[in-house]
């Protein structure tokens, strides 16, 4: 049996458009990817589309890959101990050397017949070589009074902290290890440096 032509042409018209449920955009990015693919190599169209349409799969760095705090104070030829143990985290910025250190909260611990340190839950500063500086945070207890800690310089085996209006020399020996907050050197089961320090050396030098 044969077809009219009227019937021919609405067979054509029917003719189901299998683009027609794609967007606009979608077809047009196929079709220059396709365009893509055709002009290069294989090798480069494998890369970019391992780089550019693949998920990723090189995971950032975790906190288990970086120095801890105290392992940073030691490049820059500081001990660790001028700071005290319970560090969580910290930020650097190695081209100004803008840092700043993280507690879970604020540190307070006497060293006995010397003086009284604390640390707020956050302290921040500039580090170099044998130099902090701008430091904020950091506090001693000269007198009856709470003084910042705004500067500390390592001279050969001294280490000399500034409060400002005066500064005091210590002998790097005694920042070897980190005290603990709360106690010092006078936690149970750690050995007691406390002897080393003497009276406050802040006080004899106002």
């Amino acid at each position: 049996m044969r077809r009219t032509e009227n019937e021919i042409q609405t067979a054509i018209n029917i003719k189901p458009n299998l683009l027609a449920p794609i967007p606009l955009e979608i077809q047009f990015g196929f079709r220059l990817m396709e365009r893509i693919m055709s002009l290069l190599p294989i090798s480069t169209a494998l890369f970019l589309f391992l780089f550019c349409v693949a998920p990723p799969i090189i995971t950032a760095a975790t906190d288990d890959d970086l120095p801890t705090a105290y392992s940073v104070l030691q490049s820059y030829n500081f001990p660790v101990g001028i700071l005290p143990k319970g560090v969580l985290s910290y930020d650097l910025d190695e081209s100004t050397g803008r840092f700043h250190a993280y507690f879970d909260k604020s540190c307070k611990f006497s060293l006995q017949g010397s003086y009284q340190l604390e640390y707020k839950s956050t302290i921040s500063g500039y580090i170099s070589k044998n130099k902090l500086t701008k430091l904020t945070g950091v506090k001693v207890k000269v007198l009856f009074l709470w003084l910042n800690i705004v500067e500390v310089i390592r001279n050969g085996d001294e280490l000399e902290f500034s409060v400002g209006i005066t500064s005091a020399n210590f002998a790097i020996g005694e920042f070897y290890e980190s005290p603990q907050c709360g106690c010092g050197f006078d936690c149970k089961g750690s050995k007691s440096k406390t002897e080393n320090f003497g009276r406050n050396p802040f006080v004899s030098s106002v």
